[in-house]
């Protein structure tokens, strides 16, 4: 953005961090390939519709997730800006309230199962309301996206997902 300083750039990590991390009985080549299919992320993350609005869903890619919960929408925009498989993603989330970088990792673990690690670094709103909203949001940040994961764990294992 023009004109925007170091502190607006959404590559930057924020200080609203988090990590969910779930373990899927799948080789992790499969559990990558299932978490890149973009579109399928809407059978998994509750009440969002996933899509990929520029490029093939690889580096590069902007995907847009649109989460609606009754009359309230939050729009995520998100550039894929590093895809190492079938090890990490990463994404820069750029929209207008959703700010931050985000990786996924999966490591390979004995037996075919996958360790899944899903970490963010969103920006917080400057001010009192970050400080205030940040310890009210975190906890159902890291549960519902540890839910989500649990949730993509079980397709993937039941082959729902390719």
């Amino acid at each position: 953005m023009s004109g925007s300083g170091p502190a607006d750039d959404p590559a930057r990590p924020g200080s609203g961090e988090f990590t969910a991390t779930v373990i899927v009985n799948a080789p992790a080549p499969k559990v990558f390939a299932a978490f890149l299919n973009w579109e399928k992320q809407s059978e998994w993350i509750p009440f969002t519709r996933v899509r990929v609005v520029e490029g093939d869903g690889g580096e590069g890619s902007l995907v847009e997730a649109v989460t609606a919960l009754g009359p309230a929408v939050l729009r995520d925009e998100l550039r894929v800006v590093k895809v190492n498989a079938p090890y990490e993603v990463r994404v820069v989330h750029c929209g207008k309230v959703l700010r931050g970088p985000g990786s996924m990792r999966c490591t390979a673990m004995s037996g075919d199962r996958t360790q899944i690690v899903l970490h963010e670094w969103f920006h917080l709103p400057p001010g009192p309301v970050g400080k205030i909203a940040w310890p009210v949001l975190w906890p159902g940040s890291k549960l519902g996206f540890t839910g989500a994961l649990k949730r993509f764990g079980r397709l993937v294992e039941q082959g729902r997902l390719p």
